[in-house]
């Protein structure tokens, strides 16, 4: 199968968890990160803040298979060769994984109060899920015109995306802000414990990604 950028991928892995391109800016990022949580539960804005985790937990999901399809077949979806000052996993440096993890956050704030409400005759969380999956498959194909961040696989682009990546993770977050305060507790950990789970055994342990 013709791939394209194929190289990118042992570019990639020869930076992972690299301590080499360190910058402190780094350290911003995390501390704006803890800010934007912090104010949240200073204010009590738990639904919030579980639409928040509830899709930084989706996104560690995804990218640990993306990570495992790289050692299974050679190549991941998708990979960052370059541009980041710390690569986690093959296709997530932590720039843009701090991104994420508030971004489900962030975005809960558009979410009208009254959950049953339809915009243009759709039920407003798979709306707002959509079409912010939507924005962000749309921001990759820009991604994908730099250095920074390779499609790999001929058939993998903004539309295979928007549906396995960013619906779920959006629907996950929107989703998730409605339930009940044990309902989300319950989703949250599972999947916090899921990642864990595989992280050390596949990252650690296996030292498959």
């Amino acid at each position: 199968m013709m791939l394209h950028n194929p190289e990118a991928t042992q570019m990639a892995l020869s930076i992972l968890r690299s301590g080499d391109l360190f910058q402190w800016h780094i350290i911003t990022l995390l501390s704006l990160v803890a800010y934007v949580y912090l104010n949240e539960i200073s204010k009590g804005n738990w639904k919030s803040i579980a639409a928040g985790l509830a899709l930084y937990m989706v996104h560690w999901f995804v990218e640990i298979i993306n990570a495992l399809i790289q050692y299974f077949s050679g190549h991941a979806l998708w990979t960052v060769p370059t541009g980041t000052s710390f690569l986690i996993l093959v296709g997530v440096g932590i720039e843009i994984s701090l991104m994420f993890s508030i971004s489900g956050l962030a975005l809960s704030k558009i979410l009208p109060l009254d959950r049953k409400m339809k915009v243009l005759g759709i039920n407003n969380r798979l709306f707002f899920a959509i079409l912010n999956a939507a924005v962000y498959s749309i921001i990759e194909i820009f991604l994908v015109r730099t250095p920074t961040f390779v499609w790999v696989y001929p058939w993998w682009g903004a539309f295979p995306v928007f549906i396995t990546v960013y619906i779920p993770f959006f629907a996950a977050a929107f989703y998730c802000y409605d339930w009940q305060p044990k309902t989300q507790i319950k989703f949250i950990g599972s999947l916090l414990a899921i990642n864990a789970l595989m992280l050390i055994v596949f990252a650690g342990i296996l030292g498959w990604i």
